[in-house]
């Protein structure tokens, strides 16, 4: 007689997505519509759920055990440890909530260097390494999340490395996509060399930007080849934060920017009074720019956070604010019909960040069965 396994389906209320066969498959490269689908499912609608662990949901792209929810921790980050057919690895990572810690963790974007550690509390501090570039900064908000989450993530998922299931998907969606490109470059960085089987696939849907464009040049070339995507409805203003200022300190050091003031110099006088005047200007404005973001959105925010984590210890932010996108784009356009159908009435802000316009428009771009 064969196993009766239980299984639900999610009652997905804006999109029914019908059946696939199901197969075991290995993870595969290249942006999977259907896979994406399911994973927004889950993201929405599974970690909400008051279902048991253990539960089953059969989706388009496979059937997707829960096995572990983590508390909220941090500033009300979560996530969620899923099976896919028993040879996947999903990590699902929670979007900003509706209370104000989870908000001040995206406000607090002074930069710290994506490698480093954080103290936690008196007792708990995150060492983490999230790239090979001492050069690369990462988004100090976010990084805490990582931080909050590091611990529930490795304690359920290194047994299953150990059991040999490598490969990995990890997925979120807006705070949570962002939380995803950190996860993914943590999780590299820990376990490649100990499990060099181990492959990481990221859907960072709706995210903001993780870093700086080193952090960002780091997490694409660890994620080539088609294992790391960011997933962008054009629409949507989220994915075009946090606010980025470009300094002259933020060039490769061979450049001919940063010490511009030599060539100016070797100038007619007259000329050379004139363009070293306007580089100068030009130049301070931005450094003082960015030095004004790092205090108020550092040292300002940081003091709020600690209202809410008392003893945890801000770090020394870096001297740069220059955030960028990381991971190839999958670009979600919208045109007029999406624009009748997703209407902005002057307050509904969030009209295009939601997930029934990504599905809409994943649907009309890279249409699935």
């Amino acid at each position: 007689m064969p196993k009766v396994i239980v299984r639900t389906t999610i009652p997905f209320l804006l999109f029914l997505l019908p059946l696939y066969s199901i197969s075991q498959k290995t993870l595969q490269p290249g942006f999977n519509p259907g896979e994406y689908a399911d994973l927004l499912q889950l993201n929405f609608v599974a970690i909400g759920d008051t279902l048991p662990m253990q539960h089953e949901y059969v989706l388009g792209n496979g059937i997707y055990k829960k096995i572990f929810r983590s508390p909220e921790v941090g500033l009300y980050n979560r996530c969620e440890l899923f099976t896919r057919d028993g040879n996947t690895v999903v990590i699902s990572l929670r979007g900003t909530i509706a209370k104000s810690g989870s908000w001040l963790e995206n406000f607090y974007m002074a930069m710290v260097p994506a490698n480093g550690s954080l103290q936690l509390n008196d007792s708990s501090r995150f060492d983490y390494r999230l790239a090979s570039d001492s050069g690369a900064f990462v988004h100090t908000g976010w990084l805490l999340g990582l931080a909050s989450l590091s611990a529930y993530i490795d304690k359920n998922l290194g047994p299953l490395l150990a059991q040999g299931i490598t490969d990995i998907i990890v997925m979120g969606h807006s705070q949570g996509g962002v939380l995803a490109f950190l996860t993914t470059s943590y999780l590299w960085y820990k376990y490649h060399e100990k499990f060099p089987s181990m492959r990481l696939k990221t859907y960072a849907s709706a995210a903001p930007k993780p870093g700086n464009l080193n952090y960002a040049y780091d997490f694409d070339f660890i994620t080539r080849n088609g294992f790391g995507f960011r997933i962008v409805n054009q629409a949507d203003w989220v994915p075009e934060s946090p606010v980025s200022i470009q300094t002259v300190q933020d060039f490769n050091s061979v450049n001919p920017i940063t010490d511009a003031k030599t060539t100016l110099r070797k100038q007619k006088f007259l000329s050379r009074i004139a363009l070293v005047h306007v580089y100068n200007k030009l130049d301070r404005k931005t450094y003082k720019s960015m030095k004004n973001f790092r205090k108020y959105m550092g040292g300002a925010v940081g003091k709020q956070v600690n209202k809410t984590l008392p003893e945890f210890v801000a770090p020394e932010y870096a001297y740069s604010m220059n955030y960028m996108t990381a991971g190839s784009p999958v670009i979600l356009k919208a045109d007029n019909a999406y624009y009748d159908q997703f209407k902005f009435d002057g307050k509904n802000i969030f009209i295009h960040h939601l997930i029934k316009p990504y599905l809409y428009l994943l649907q009309q771009h890279y249409p699935y069965k």
